[in-house]
């Protein structure tokens, strides 16, 4: 039997819990792949609020749950082998301990560690506009292997809900992992006029 594939998801205290609540969802139903959930208090907090939900409902979706201050969870150590981690959403104070390396609770320690594994590690930040130090540690996050994600809503797709347009930015994340979500995001295949482009401007056209 083949071993599932690990991925860690953590769910801090910026705006847009329902990104993490998605990829859980998503993932859940992928029977190769295993997850391991940190949620932070404020993290927590805006479950509730933006959600109407639980901490504990959030943790049924997830296989693994591990609390924020536990920094002697499995996933505190690089002998875990791991596929990487998302932290979706990822607040700007999550952003700068991952950026200098500052292990305050689980989520950042577990971040480090994916680092220095070089293992894959994707950010999704929300916050705008964005000042100085966030943009800093953007960089300092990147320059070390790290992904930025941003989750802005790609309109060029035709998505006509808001619920599409987060299964779109979902599918991309998901992606970066090689996991193939082809119900959640359409690839840009460009525009459908461009085959017809020179028959249209031809003047025999």
């Amino acid at each position: 039997m083949t071993e599932s594939k690990r991925i860690i998801i953590g769910m801090t205290g910026a705006t847009g819990a329902v990104y993490g609540l998605r990829l859980l969802q998503v993932l859940k139903d992928l029977d190769e792949w295993t997850t391991h959930l940190v949620v932070s208090n404020a993290g927590a907090l805006n479950i509730q609020h933006e959600l109407n939900l639980k901490r504990r409902d959030v943790h049924a979706l997830a296989d693994r749950v591990h609390d924020v201050n536990d920094v002697a969870a499995s996933i505190a150590s690089g002998g875990l082998k791991t596929e990487g981690m998302i932290v979706a959403p990822c607040s700007m104070k999550t952003l700068s301990a991952i950026a200098h390396g500052f292990s305050d609770n689980l989520i950042s320690r577990a971040a480090d560690v994916t680092l220095k594994e070089r293992r894959r590690l994707l950010l999704v930040p929300r916050e705008t506009p964005l000042n100085l130090i966030h943009l800093k540690n953007m960089v300092a996050v990147t320059e070390m292997g790290g992904i930025i994600f941003p989750p802005l809503p790609a309109f060029y797709g035709g998505e006509k809900t808001l619920e599409r347009l987060i299964d779109d930015s979902v599918g991309r994340i998901l992606g970066f992992f090689g996991i193939e979500t082809p119900g959640l995001c359409r690839p840009w295949t460009g525009l459908q006029s461009e085959s017809n482009s020179d028959s249209r401007d031809s003047p025999d056209g």
